[in-house]
């Protein structure tokens, strides 16, 4: 534990989570410097480590898998000094502390790594099928993640500093998906935001635009259940989709995010989904304010859901967040009322 330059002096504390004997996750916490008493959360995982949302110098040295990426001095799946920092520019931390919110990450690689690997390694590999062969609804990689991030919560319940009924949890595209998994799983999550999820996420299936479900799970069979591999042929057939997964949300506020360039996501499929679980809201007593047409670009609309398409690519920008910091002011009561 320690104080940073970030926000004036916020305080940071490096938490490891014992997940079993042989699965342990680093969750990194920053607090707002002045905070009075337990304040609400935003918890994202990250894809490249902890020290690469921000290049404070006392951020600990990830220990687990990562994705390879030279340019980002990550050799051998393995992180280095030259990590530190290199995805500042996703995180509004500054942001986020200003306005009286904890931030809270977790590298992804921590809870299980993103490789086909049979299911033998992380959290898959902590909690071995007892049954010999996976069955065909088998946990994948996304519902691991969800997983750890529920973990981290538990973790968040005992941390005095936090109101851990006040936690929102965020991603970014694959992780996006893990974050609107994680907010169906568990219902302690008290709001969800999916930044860019596309295919598997938000975006609806049924419409084949972008990514498709034959094409994810030929790239990325380990993501989710064999089951789902047996729709890639006739999408038409699937018994689900997506806007059902936003539903199971309902009635805690849920915010979909697109990108106007971000044609693999499909942000026309990611609105839609949002507006198909309108129903559920409404039945709920919680409307949705969403129109039948998605706003224009870089206008947000807030109500129970929320939903924005901006300007750019495939990323996560000072844009994104300060739609998302005013969608949780609007449900999380804050230093902002």
């Amino acid at each position: 534990e320690g104080v940073s330059e970030l926000a004036g002096g916020a305080h940071r504390r490096q938490v490891r989570v014992h997940v079993t004997s042989t699965l342990s996750l680093d969750l990194l916490i920053y607090l707002p410097r002045d905070h009075a008493g337990p304040v609400p959360a935003f918890l994202a995982p990250n894809f490249y480590g902890n020290l690469s949302v921000h290049a404070d110098p006392k951020i600990l040295m990830s220990r687990s898998w990562m994705r390879q990426n030279k340019d980002f001095g990550i050799v051998d799946h393995r992180a280095t000094e030259a990590t530190r920092g290199v995805r500042s520019s996703r995180w509004a931390i500054e942001a986020i502390l200003s306005r009286g919110y904890a931030f809270c990450t977790v590298h992804y690689g921590d809870i299980d790594p993103d490789v086909n690997d049979g299911f033998k390694n992380g959290v898959h590999g902590a909690f071995p099928s007892s049954e010999g062969e996976r069955t065909g609804d088998a946990w994948g990689s996304i519902a691991g993640w969800a997983f750890g991030l529920s973990r981290c919560l538990d973790a968040l319940e005992q941390d005095a500093g936090i109101d851990a009924t006040r936690v929102a949890v965020m991603g970014h595209s694959r992780l996006g998906k893990t974050a609107l998994w994680a907010g169906a799983e568990d219902q302690r999550f008290a709001l969800v935001i999916s930044n860019d999820s596309g295919c598997g996420g938000a975006a609806l299936s049924r419409r084949q635009f972008g990514e498709t479900v034959a094409r994810i799970n030929e790239v990325f069979p380990h993501w989710f259940c064999r089951n789902f591999h047996a729709y890639g042929a006739d999408v038409s057939r699937l018994p689900v989709d997506q806007h059902m997964l936003v539903g199971l949300i309902a009635p805690r506020p849920a915010y979909v995010a697109s990108a106007s360039e971000d044609l693999w996501a499909d942000p026309r499929g990611e609105f839609l989904s949002a507006k198909h679980s309108r129903p559920v809201y409404e039945l709920l007593g919680a409307p949705s304010l969403l129109g039948d047409e998605p706003p224009g670009t870089n206008v947000s609309v807030q109500g129970s859901l929320g939903y924005h398409r901006r300007d750019g690519k495939h990323d996560v920008t000072e844009l994104d967040w300060a739609h998302y910091l005013d969608f949780a002011a609007l449900h999380f009561a804050s230093k902002d009322d």
